[in-house]
């Protein structure tokens, strides 16, 4: 592997869990990706008026150990498989002790940028990406999902859908021009970091009965992981609405189905599902939700959508 970034956490980085948010996270990736577009040959792919770029199409995060205000923390990364036009990455958030933060499995598209289409590598890229090549260390492995198996097709995520499993609007708004890159796309870190804004809409009153009914305590959550698909890029200006399902629960675990919606075409921006934890702030442990309040969430957020 090779090192992609490095830095700390900062208190403006945490949410109200006291860690760092799941867009922060994202961020610190996508610079660790413009540094492997760097080690690829390609120094221009995120520069304005570049004539070709990468794109994320599909991530797996895996959140392993809490980032905290004030911590160190570096990245490394290597490539894992290698198309026409398309690669997986791997990258790697460590703490100063060695211990695994996090770590990202992205799939990502060479592209066109005038076009928005999918082109070939150059035979040299080609090489500096083969000479990157490596594994997923076993501690960073996914466990919750399979990276590789196909989501579902287009025409299958409608709000139509939304409509009839019943799923809850959870957050609405327009992407503003400061949460775009230098293509005019909305970058990735904001599509997570606007449906995590959201998540209380739906769940704030729901974690707060979760507390009481295990003995008063103080209540959050935190994400074990995620799983997202980038379907199309919304540019400033446009608007967005996100919507929620109930997926598996096992354990203390309980998974959530967002989906990123286009309220004017009525198709999708990204969708995800994200496994999560009821949190005691306090103790920083998990703590399983009885039942009852599972079942509520049910009703609050019925099953239905997929990724």
């Amino acid at each position: 592997m090779i090192p992609l970034w490095q830095g700390s956490c900062n208190q403006w980085d945490c949410d109200e869990m006291g860690h760092m948010n799941v867009r922060v996270y994202v961020e610190k990736q996508l610079e660790g990706m413009t540094a492997l577009a760097y080690a690829a040959g390609m120094p221009n792919a995120f520069r304005l008026e570049t004539p070709s770029t990468i794109l994320p199409i599909d991530q797996h995060i895996r959140f392993v150990r809490e980032v905290l205000p004030g911590k160190p923390i570096s990245m490394r990364g290597c490539v894992l498989e290698i198309g026409e036009d398309k690669a997986v990455i791997y990258q790697e958030l460590r703490h100063s002790d060695g211990g695994l933060a996090a770590s990202f499995r992205t799939r990502i598209v060479h592209i066109d940028t005038a076009e928005g289409t999918a082109f070939p590598w150059s035979r040299r890229v080609l090489e500096k990406l083969e000479a990157m090549r490596g594994e997923t260390p076993a501690e960073a492995l996914p466990r919750s999902f399979d990276p590789d198996q196909p989501g579902l097709p287009l025409s299958e995520i409608t709000l139509d859908r939304v409509k009839a499993v019943g799923a809850p609007l959870i957050g609405m708004g327009a992407v503003p021009p400061q949460h775009c890159g230098v293509n005019g796309w909305m970058q990735p870190y904001w599509v997570i970091g606007r449906i995590s804004d959201s998540v209380p809409n739906l769940l704030h009153d729901w974690r707060n009965r979760v507390g009481q009914t295990s003995g008063g305590r103080r209540m959050g959550a935190a994400v074990l992981e995620y799983r997202l698909r980038y379907h199309h890029h919304p540019k400033a200006g446009d608007l967005f609405a996100a919507y929620t399902s109930l997926g598996k629960v096992q354990g203390k675990t309980h998974a959530l189905v967002h989906w990123f919606m286009d309220p004017v075409t009525g198709g999708p921006w990204a969708t995800c599902e994200a496994v999560a934890i009821s949190l005691d702030l306090d103790a920083r442990k998990a703590v399983e939700a009885p039942p009852e309040m599972l079942a509520e969430l049910e009703r609050i957020a019925p099953r239905g959508l997929t990724i």
